[in-house]
Order: C-alpha cells, then structure tokens, then sequence
C-alpha cells in the first residue's frame, strides 16, 4: 500500500468522496485508499531537500529521540521544528513526548508512513 498526496482543496476532496460512494453505490469493489490532501504551497515546502532527508532517515526506523534526529541532521531545535511541525500536519511523522525516567522528558519522533512508497500528485 502506499501513501498518496494530491493537491487540491475541499472541492476536489469532496469529489474524490463523490466518486468513491458512486462506485459502492454501483457495487463496484473500492479498494482502500491513503490520500491526503494537500496544498500545492505545502506540497513544495515537504519537497525541500532538509525534509526528504528527515522522511528517508525515519523510513528505517521505529522511533528516534528528537535529540538525536537534531544531530543527525545537523540542524537546530528552532529549524527542526518548523521541519517536524509540517511533515506532521500531513501524517507524514508524528512527534510526541516520553517520559524519561530520572532524567525529565524526551521528544520522540516517528515515521507514519513505515517503508510504505509516497506518491506526490500535483495538478496547477
């Protein structure tokens, strides 16, 4: 199964649902669909090179402490954050605290797509 984010409003949303409950109404087999609507501007700030990189680097992995992800990427807290704050609007990570046990509480951030394939629909 794979990921599928389109551009687009609550009109083309809205008509996609249309098409859907035409085709069980018809008593045609739906398949299950991921699709996420997007913005077209949003669309271009997940393509940028800083947040492909944050993607790819989660694919393999469960979970990865905020901390660690900032070193690996080489980034700061502020701009990791604004990075973190996007993808997770489209359901592309999730980011949650943890505790820590004797030591406070650890930000966490995940993957929401695993190893699934992200397709990217762009229609102007």
């Amino acid at each position: 199964m794979s990921i599928e984010l389109k551009t687009g409003g609550i009109n083309e949303f809205f008509n996609s649902a249309k098409e859907t409950a035409n085709e069980i109404d018809s008593g045609k087999k739906v398949s299950k669909k991921n699709i996420v609507w997007i913005n077209t501007t949003d669309l271009v700030q997940i393509l940028k090179p800083e947040r492909t990189k944050i993607v790819t680097f989660l694919r393999g992995k469960k979970e990865v402490v905020f901390s660690d992800l900032e070193v690996e990427m080489g980034r700061t807290k502020a701009s990791l954050n604004n990075d973190l704050k996007i993808l997770q609007k489209y359901q592309l990570v999730n980011v949650f605290k943890r505790p820590n046990p004797g030591h406070g509480i650890h930000k966490v951030v995940s993957s929401m797509i695993g190893t699934e394939k992200i397709i990217f629909n762009a229609e102007l």
